[in-house]
């Protein structure tokens, strides 16, 4: 099993930059692939960003359109830790921000592709 917990959510004015982290414990030797999701009231859980690990040293990082140049996606094996560092935040990126994980490598962009989640951190953006 692996666990999944979130940080570093909070209130920004647009422009501004967060940071999220999502730590992981448990089996963690086993998750090749992490992603980052969120989900707007009234709105369906999205894709934002992916990290696929291909070794030790080599990994592909995928965005959605809507963050692609704002959104950085990086994760720190040693401290089994994911973040996405968000800058140029705009209003219609609040949303509760949600960390998930899997065990095998590719490009996994949907909800049902992980079987590992976090509980979400808030992130709203006033603009």
């Amino acid at each position: 099993q692996v666990q999944l917990v979130e940080s570093g959510g909070g209130l920004v004015q647009a422009g501004e930059s967060l940071r999220l982290s999502c730590a992981a414990s448990g089996r963690t030797f086993s998750i090749l692939t992490m992603g980052w999701f969120r989900q707007a009231p009234g709105k369906e859980r999205e894709y934002v960003a992916v990290h696929r690990a291909m070794s030790i040293r080599t990994y592909y990082a995928y965005y959605a359109d809507s963050v692609k140049g704002r959104f950085t996606i990086s994760r720190d094996s040693a401290k089994n830790t994911l973040y996405l560092e968000m800058n140029s935040l705009k209003p219609e990126d609040t949303a509760v921000y949600y960390c998930a994980a899997r065990s095998n490598t590719g490009y996994y962009t949907t909800e049902k592709d992980y079987p590992y989640w976090g509980q979400g951190t808030q992130v709203t953006v006033s603009s």
